[in-house]
C-alpha cells in the first residue's frame, strides 16, 4: 500500500476504482458529498467542514488518509471510526473480487468507505483525495462542491515536478456545473483553477485571505488558511441551500474539532515542561509554515526529533530548518523510512547539531532527557514520525 511503500503501488487511472463501484452498485450515488484536494491543509479544512456540520446535526461520514494509529481512523461518521467488523465482513465478502481484479490498497478503501457511508446513511460525506485529484480514486463522485487548498511540491515523480502540473492534478476533481472553493493564494496557480472552473461552467470562489479568521481549537497560526477555506466552503453551501447552520454552531464547530472528529498531530501539545509539539510537516512548504510557527514561540532552546521517507527531498527541507537547533534524528517505523545512516549524511553536509537513535521513541526519550523545562522539542518531519510518538 502507498502509505507503506510509496510509488510502486499508485495506480494512475481510475478503471479498477469504476469497475469496483460499479460491483457494489454505485454506493456513492447514495450520499451527498463535498471533495477536497490540495498539497497541505486538505485534512484540517476537512476536519473544520465536518465538525460545524455535526454541531449543526447533520450526521457526517469523513474519509481521509493516512491514519495515524489505527487503519480505522480513515473512515468515521460523527466522529466514530468505522468498526472492526464492519471491515473484517467487507473484505471477507469481497476477496474474490478483490483477488481477480488486483486490486490495489485505495481503491478497496474507498469502495469500504463508500458502502459504509451508504449502509449508515450520512447525511453527508466528506471526502479528501489520497494523492493528486485528478486519477484519484474518490474522483468518481459528483460532490456539492469542489475544494482545492493549497499546492505545493510533493510526491513530484507521480504528479510533476512543477506547480503548474501538481496543480492540473488537484484541478482534476473540478467537475461540471459543480461550484469550486480555492484556498490557493498564487495568482498564477488560482489562474489555472478558474480556467478549468470556466471550461466546466463551475461557480469559481477563491478563498478571501485578508479576513480574519475565526478561532479553532486547532493550534497554529497556519490553520488561519485553512479556516477561511472551510468557512468559504460552508458559506457556499448554505447559500446553496443545501444545509442550514447558525453562526454559534459554526462558531463551535471550529473550536470543536478535534473533539468532535478526532484529528491529531496538527501541530499538536503533547506534553509541558518541557513543551513537546507534533506536527505532521512533511513536505518544503509544511516545513515552512511550520518554520513560521515557531517564530512566534517563546523558549529557550529549540530542539527536533525527525525522521523522513525516502521520496522527499532533504536537502530542501534541511535548507529551511534553523541552524542553531539540535536535533535527534531517526528511521521512521516504515519500510519508507529512510535509514538513519543516509539522513545524517545530509546532516554532516549541512554542519547542523545532531545526534542518531535507533529509533523515534528513543530519540524523542532522550530529547526530553536532555531538554531544560523552558526548551521546545518539535516532533515532526514525517506523518510517521508523528504516529510512532502520539
Amino acid at each position: 500500500m502507498y502509505q507503506r511503500v510509496g510509488k510502486m503501488a499508485y495506480k494512475a487511472n481510475l478503471d479498477n476504482t469504476i469497475l469496483l463501484d460499479n460491483y457494489l452498485e454505485n454506493p456513492h450515488q447514495s450520499f451527498q458529498s463535498i471533495h477536497v484536494a490540495g498539497t497541505n491543509g486538505k485534512g484540517s479544512t476537512c476536519h473544520m467542514i465536518a465538525s460545524v456540520l455535526q454541531e449543526a446535526g447533520y450526521k457526517v461520514g469523513l474519509y481521509t488518509s493516512p491514519h495515524l494509529k489505527d487503519f480505522r481512523e480513515r473512515v468515521r461518521i460523527n466522529g466514530e471510526m468505522v468498526s472492526q467488523q464492519f471491515i473484517v465482513d467487507f473484505i471477507k465478502n469481497h476477496k474474490s473480487f478483490f483477488e481477480l481484479h488486483q486490486l490495489s490498497f485505495f481503491e478497496m478503501t474507498v469502495g469500504m468507505a463508500f458502502q459504509y457511508f451508504k449502509s449508515e446513511d450520512v447525511d453527508v460525506a466528506i471526502i479528501e483525495t489520497g494523492l493528486g485529484g485528478r486519477l484519484d480514486s474518490t474522483n468518481i463522485i459528483t460532490p456539492l462542491v469542489s475544494v482545492i487548498t493549497s499546492i505545493d511540491k510533493d510526491h513530484v515523480s507521480i504528479l510533476g515536478n512543477t506547480l503548474l502540473k501538481i496543480a492540473f492534478e488537484k484541478a482534476g476533481i473540478i467537475k461540471k456545473n459543480v461550484p469550486v472553493v480555492v484556498g490557493e493564494r498564487r495568482s498564477s496557480l488560482r489562474n489555472s483553477f478558474r480556467e478549468k472552473a470556466i471550461l466546466k461552467t463551475a461557480n469559481y470562489h477563491q478563498v478571501n485571505h485578508r479576513l480574519k479568521a475565526l478561532p479553532s481549537d486547532l493550534r497554529g497560526s497556519y490553520q488561519q488558511d485553512n479556516i477561511r477555506t472551510a468557512c468559504t466552503v460552508l458559506k457556499v453551501l448554505k447559500a446553496n441551500k443545501c444545509f442550514n447552520f447558525s453562526q454559534q454552531q459554526l462558531e463551535t464547530g471550529l473550536l470543536n474539532v478535534v473533539n468532535n472528529t478526532g484529528l491529531r498531530g496538527r501541530y499538536e501539545q503533547l506534553q509541558v515542561n518541557p513543551r513537546v509539539v507534533a506536527e505532521t510537516a512533511h513536505n518544503p512548504s509544511g516545513i515552512k509554515t511550520l518554520i513560521k510557527q515557531l517564530e512566534k514561540e517563546n523558549f529557550k532552546q529549540l530542539h527536533f526529533v525527525l525522521g523522513m521517507v525516502t521520496d522527499k527531498d532533504v536537502n530542501e527541507v534541511l535548507n529551511l530548518l534553523p541552524v542553531n537547533a539540535f536535533y535527534h534524528i531517526s528511521k521512521p517505523d516504515v519500510p519508507r523510512g529512510m535509514k538513519t545512516e543516509v539522513l545524517s549524511s545530509f546532516f554532516d553536509k549541512k554542519k547542523l547539531n545532531y545526534k542518531k537513535y535507533s529509533s523515534i521513541s528513543i530519540a524523542l526519550d532522550r530529547a526530553k532527557k536532555l531538554a531544560h523545562k523552558d526548551d521546545l522539542i518539535v516532533v515532526t518531519g514525517s506523518i510517521f514520525v508523528v504516529a510512532e510518538v502520539i
